[in-house]
């Protein structure tokens, strides 16, 4: 792991826990993989250091004109319609675009059954 990507990781996370989103690390791992929870609820993961997987709903999906990336190692055969989207942190404007993209997931919490 990049220095770099650590700096864009961690400086993720504390936006995050701005937002009130819980970071989980998994016991037993050292890969980067954590859940995030906001209200109690599990919504996205990292993947690793420098990945995430949000769920934002396909609604969401499709009204932000998001694709999912053709290149995916996690997930290649991911469907169109799925509500998960999976973004790389690699630049700050990434870590702005996940932090905005969190938001967006958050407010769409209330409508999941």
């Amino acid at each position: 792991m990049s220095v770099r990507v650590n700096t864009l990781r961690n400086s993720l996370s504390l936006r995050l826990r701005e937002l009130e989103v819980e970071e989980r690390v998994w016991p037993g791992r050292d890969d980067g993989f954590a859940s995030l929870h906001f209200d109690g609820k599990e919504f996205a993961h990292f993947h690793n250091w420098s990945e995430i997987d949000i769920r934002l709903g396909k609604d969401a999906i499709r009204r932000e004109g998001l694709t999912h990336p053709v290149d995916s190692k996690v997930h290649p055969g991911r469907s169109k319609n799925s509500p998960w989207y999976e973004k790389r942190i690699l630049s700050a404007a990434d870590v702005d675009e996940v932090v905005r993209l969190v938001k967006v997931a958050i407010l769409g919490l209330g409508d999941r059954k």
